[in-house]
């Protein structure tokens, strides 16, 4: 029998990112990713909505990418939104202008949710974890932290208003952050994460673009001394350099320090090393509408 197969498209504040899986032997099978930048975070930081042309831009992203899932004979579609539709003033015109996408439902994940299903979905990709587990994602517009066991749901969720993309417009827009910008991103992220106090864990693994580039700027391993030599490297570099020598878009060269900065807190505040995760909220995601369509079956 020809395994199921389901597709998920992140609308976050930096990129719309198509995850298109099936259920395998070893849990999920990644058959496809597509990713296009389109940046709504930048503008709801800027003027608190999404203009009207990068509504249309996000519907017609949307549209390319269902149609995608389709030819990937996809058997159920989900448009899930992410800090966009918690944020933005205008977050009702966003889902409505994704809701025109056909054969797709449309969802604004909470915040709580996106942290339980980016737990979800790294967890689902760890042989045999044991212990506490805790899973950092440092998005765009926001961070979630979840802390547990393998077995079970997070104990413990908490969301941070504040990602990469956001952190970067308020201290580090320039084209090579400068240490006193770099001091007032921690200012901003240490008064963000003031007041969290999370059941310390035994690992803890890091998700999302900042720290998928961060792999590629210092390795998988993102521990104290590893934070440190990736903030001085990028920002001792202009984001064009950046993007030339670690082969990174550049959007996410642009936000890379913001996203360094923020996983330097989370670590510090998880007490052990971030392991970089390739899985995350859309896997999760995923996970779940294979699990749904079993029990429907």
């Amino acid at each position: 029998m020809t395994p199921m197969r389901v597709g998920v498209i992140d609308v976050g504040a930096n990129t719309l990112r198509l995850l298109v899986a099936e259920g395998g032997a070893n849990g999920l099978e990644i058959i496809h990713r597509e990713r296009v930048h389109l940046g709504l975070g930048e503008s709801i930081e800027r003027c608190g909505d999404i203009p009207q042309e990068r509504l249309a831009a996000a519907r017609r992203v949307a549209r390319q990418q269902a149609a995608s899932a389709k030819r990937l004979d996809c058997a159920q579609l989900e448009i899930i939104v992410t800090s966009p539709g918690r944020q933005a003033a205008n977050a009702e015109q966003l889902v409505a202008a994704l809701s025109r996408v056909r054969s797709a439902s449309v969802r604004v994940l909470s915040a709580e949710a996106e942290g339980r299903y980016a737990y979800r979905g790294v967890l689902g990709t760890i042989d045999n974890p044991s212990g506490s587990v805790a899973v950092c994602d440092v998005g765009g517009g926001s961070t979630q932290i979840a802390v547990g066991s393998p077995d079970e749901d997070p104990v413990w969720v908490r969301s941070v208003d504040i990602g990469s993309l956001r952190l970067t417009r308020r201290a580090l827009s320039d084209e090579t952050p400068t240490s006193e910008a770099i001091a007032h991103a921690r200012e901003e992220v240490d008064r963000a994460f003031a007041g969290l106090t999370p059941p310390l864990p035994q690992s803890a693994y890091a998700t999302g673009g900042s720290a998928r580039a961060l792999g590629k700027v210092v390795g998988p391993r993102l521990g104290a001394e590893e934070l440190a030599v990736a903030l001085h490297v990028v920002g001792e570099r202009s984001t064009r350099r950046l993007a030339k020598t670690f082969e990174l878009s550049p959007a996410r060269a642009a936000t890379l320090a913001a996203g360094t900065v923020l996983l330097a807190a989370t670590q510090r505040l998880l007490g052990v090393p971030l392991i970089v995760a390739r899985a995350g909220v859309r896997d999760g995601i995923a996970l779940s509408l294979l699990e749904n369509a079993a029990v429907a079956a």
